[in-house]
């Protein structure tokens, strides 16, 4: 028993440096990486530690409240020139809604104007176009002058629409989500497509759903 307590004593003091908080937490654990924990954002697997999910988790926790073949809620927004807009204007024809991060911004360009370059193949399907990010009026006149869009662009500002609709967020929540709905004519949605990193894939898809309704 001596020798044990005489153990102990000099073992003791010795716990406190593996006690010590690190200098630089969040650094250390992001270094832990959960085989388990994988996520799939639009074509990408990225790993991630179980804490850094933990502090995300707030802005990644969007649900879905609109699924194929439901009809999504309705919305009056700002065209860009300042007009009202609603969802049920459309009603009656097919009508292709993307939401997008922002205007000017490099993917946001690509995937304007290619739905800009295809826009007579959406007529031609009896389909509307109509954008939708969180920037203001003068932002969306002044991207669709830039760059001739010839359709509606509408102003989400505060996001509401894009969190009423139940649109993920991507790189753990700090990039709005890109999305885009087909409604058909009678307002329900036959397709979502979802992908960031690939904006022009949209107009393929989309195209390929309104050619088949």
């Amino acid at each position: 028993m001596a020798s044990l307590s005489v153990s102990v004593k000099h073992t003791l003091p010795s716990l406190p440096q593996y006690a010590q908080t690190p200098k630089n937490p969040i650094s250390q654990n992001l270094t832990i990486v959960s085989r388990s924990s994988q996520s799939q954002f639009y074509g990408l697997k990225v790993l991630h530690s179980p804490s850094f999910s933990t502090l995300s988790s707030s802005r990644t926790s969007i649900v879905a409240k609109v699924n194929k073949g439901s009809a999504p809620p309705p919305f009056t927004l700002k065209d860009q020139d300042g007009k009202n807009v609603s969802l049920s204007k459309f009603k009656g024809k097919p009508v292709v809604v993307y939401f997008y991060p922002a205007d000017e911004t490099p993917g946001c360009t690509k995937q304007a104007c290619a739905f800009r370059d295809s826009y007579e193949k959406f007529k031609k399907a009896g389909a509307q176009v109509v954008g939708i990010s969180g920037d203001d009026i003068e932002s969306h006149k002044a991207f669709a002058k830039k760059y001739r869009l010839p359709f509606t662009l509408l102003c989400d500002e505060g996001n509401k629409v894009r969190k009423e609709w139940g649109i993920p967020g991507d790189l753990f929540g700090t990039l709005p989500g890109r999305q885009t709905y087909v409604l058909d004519k009678n307002g329900v949605v036959q397709l979502i497509y979802n992908n960031q990193f690939q904006p022009e894939k949209h107009i393929d898809e989309t195209l390929k759903l309104l050619q088949s309704l």
